[in-house]
């Protein structure tokens, strides 16, 4: 093919206001979005199964001529009907609408021929359908040529109207691929017009179940489309980056060096190719966009220490911001450790502040009297103001929208964009990031400091709970302490779990000679900086909490966590809960509580966490256990789902990023007529 492509897709035509509304809460906008909205499953009403050869319980097609109708009102109102087959008259079966119209009981008049598609089970009085699909028809009336399509709906809109509209857009729009056949031939793939009519009315000779499998050649057609359009508008994104100017931020300056040489630990190998990484970066004239990923307890804080210095030693402010106050508290006290000997001061801008001292913080930022500051989404509340900001540090990038982080961004003003950094502990997979972060440039610390001992992993029935308390005893008296993390704050009827609160009291009770501390996210920001102080300080020997501590809190001291219901948390969280032990010398223990019977996906996470250690091979089996939009926080990032692509196919997914690459560079414009059929509109919040 040429470098060309379809035009872009047409809006909606003919469609009520009422129509448009349903449609698009199936992402349905403009008929390019009708063709890609694909059938879940198929239904096969091409031959008539004869009456008395229909199976119990599989959904089948009959024609049948009504014997008899009447409206029953015992045990429900419901309409029932008698009826044989209609080409030898063999077999009786009842037809039964608990819910009907007018129409309905027209429709099933005695006399009338009807074609029913639905299960035949056996009732009370004999086989019976119930609710089954009805159509009026006569002695002639041809059977369909192609399976038919069951697509993905939502409440008032029916698969009549679906399939209506979706032929409609077929007809209207220009199937002409978007592929240079090169490309195509290479990966032996279908034509776009062959795999989509293929997908939407199959021929009744392919086989049902090949199709809803998604093995067929036509669904690897449509999946090859998909990671590719992804990874156009990414690799598009990540050169426009490229094109913008931002401040050069030489490094090599004295301050890293003073900090390095304060340090009571060296740098691992990882940290240092990972800082010389960073400081490469920013000497540039573009804005850096790196993502930084490593284990719980990795070092990635002092990664971006040096990274926030090498900013304000070339005279520019550097920010870093938390999605909780507990992380963004325990980052601004490791900073202000660090850095408060260089005769730096680190700010610190938070929503509980009071009005007087955050309005203080806002006017030493504003002013550029603060070099480094701190804070959790008060960092990008209208009134603070970024003078000269150089560098945008953004921790667990993933729990804030793509919104939020691109506010930081545009708080370097207008002539430079900042550097940024994302910072994540939860480990992300090959595929994943070759596919969702390919407009990033990826760093990983995959060491960890020397001294960290090894956490042991124990699952124990929670039948067998005052054994563990008795462990946490005996750990605090041997001057340890620990951690008892809970699900939820207060009773919950449904979900009838140990709650926070309630651990509390019973601790309490039961440990009368340890000083037991609570903290969850209902107490005020004052309150909870008292508690954790006091636990960092080892005047608190267990500390009860909800997930508030999940990341952030180093506490050495600490050699026991106790994770309360631990089948109701995600693996990425439990990883992460017992990262906050082993920071010692001493050995740690995470015990897993867990209460029975164990649902099958619990029972799965639990085994992936009691046999591995490595985060990266958890996140690898987090990601089948969850899919791709649950484990990166889609829904928050503002990157399409894939819907049809699975990030298992690694060769498919490197295809797709080589394909992308030879079309940006070759056929740009059949580049941007694919990211037209596939993104419409739904491209802007990748570019961030």
């Amino acid at each position: 093919m040429t470098d060309a492509g379809p035009p872009a897709a047409a809006r909606l035509s003919g469609v009520s206001t009422s129509l448009a509304a349903k449609l698009a809460k199936l992402g349905i906008r403009c008929d390019a979005d009708l063709i890609l909205h694909l059938p879940l499953r198929y239904e096969d009403e091409t031959r008539i199964v004869p009456l008395v050869d229909a199976p119990s319980g599989e959904a089948v097609q009959v024609e049948v001529e009504v014997v008899s109708t009447e409206v029953a009102y015992r045990p429900r109102r419901q309409l029932v009907s008698r009826v044989r087959d209609a080409r030898n008259g063999d077999g009786m079966i009842v037809v039964r609408l608990l819910n009907f119209y007018p129409s309905q009981l027209k429709q099933f008049a005695v006399g009338a021929r009807l074609r029913l598609f639905g299960e035949v089970r056996e009732g009370h009085f004999g086989p019976e359908m119930v609710h089954p699909r009805a159509r009026s028809v006569g002695a002639e009336t041809l059977l369909p040529e192609a399976l038919t399509p069951v697509y993905p709906t939502t409440a008032g809109l029916a698969q009549a109207m679906l399939r209506r509209l979706i032929g409609q857009a077929l007809a209207r729009l220009d199937l002409a691929d978007t592929l240079p056949d090169a490309i195509r031939q290479t990966h032996s793939l279908l034509t776009f017009a062959e795999a989509l009519l293929m997908l939407h009315q199959p021929p009744a000779t392919l086989s049902v179940e090949a199709l809803e499998a998604r093995n067929q050649a036509a669904w690897r057609r449509i999946r090859f489309d998909e990671l590719l359009a992804q990874q156009l508008s990414l690799r598009r994104a990540y050169a426009a980056r490229r094109t913008r100017s931002a401040p050069r931020l030489p490094g090599g300056g004295k301050l890293g060096m003073q900090l390095l040489g304060q340090l009571p630990f060296q740098l691992t190998a990882a940290q240092q190719r990972v800082w010389h990484e960073l400081a490469t970066d920013m000497t540039k004239e573009y804005p850096m966009q790196r993502l930084l990923q490593g284990d719980v307890g990795s070092g990635k804080t002092i990664v971006a220490a040096l990274a926030l210095l090498q900013a304000v030693e070339n005279g520019w402010q550097g920010a870093l911001m938390a999605p909780t106050e507990i992380l963004a508290e325990q980052h601004w006290h490791k900073l202000s450790q660090w850095l408060t000997p260089l005769g730096i001061e680190v700010a610190w801008l938070s929503g509980s502040q009071k009005k007087a001292q955050r309005t203080a913080m806002a006017t030493a930022v504003r002013e550029g009297r603060a070099p480094i500051v701190v804070g959790t989404h008060a960092l990008i509340e209208d009134a603070v103001d970024f003078p000269r900001l150089g560098l945008a540090v953004i921790d667990e990038q993933h729990r804030f929208g793509v919104r939020q982080r691109l506010a930081l961004r545009r708080k370097g003003g207008t002539m430079h964009v900042p550097h940024q950094l994302m910072m994540s502990a939860t480990p992300i997979p090959r595929s994943l990031a070759m596919s969702y972060y390919a407009d990033l440039d990826v760093s990983v610390i995959d060491e960890l400091p020397p001294g960290r001992s090894p956490v042991r992993t124990h699952l124990v029935a929670d039948g067998r709970r005052a054994k563990v308390i008795a462990r946490v005893h005996d750990a605090c008296m041997e001057g340890r302490q620990a951690y008892w993390v809970c699900p939820l704050i207060e009773e919950s009827e449904t979900l009838q779990l140990q709650t926070a609160q309630e651990t509390f009291a019973r601790l309490t009770e039961e440990l009368s000679n340890l000083r037991i501390g609570l903290v969850h996210g209902r107490l005020k920001p004052a309150e909870k900086s008292a508690v954790m102080e006091a636990f960092v300080k080892g005047e608190i020997q267990v500390l009860v909490a909800t997930t508030v501590i999940e990341v952030g809190v180093d506490v050495a001291n600490a050699s026991l966590m106790i994770i309360e219901h631990a089948e109701r948390f995600g693996l990425a969280q439990l990883h992460q809960l017992r990262g906050r032990v082993g920071r010692g010398a001493a050995q740690s223990a995470c015990i897993l509580l867990y209460a029975r019977p164990l649902g099958e996906t619990a029972r799965a996470r639990l085994k992936v966490i009691f046999e591995n250690s490595d985060g990266f091979e958890i996140a690898r089996q987090d990601l089948v256990l969850r899919g791709p939009g649950e484990f990166i926080g889609a829904r928050q990032s503002g990157l399409p789902l894939l819907r049809y692509a699975n990030l298992d196919e690694a060769a498919l997914v490197d295809a797709a990023r080589a394909a992308a690459e030879v079309m940006l560079r070759d056929t740009p414009v059949a580049a941007e007529a694919h990211l037209q059929r596939w993104l419409a509109g739904r491209e802007e919040l990748l570019k961030v």
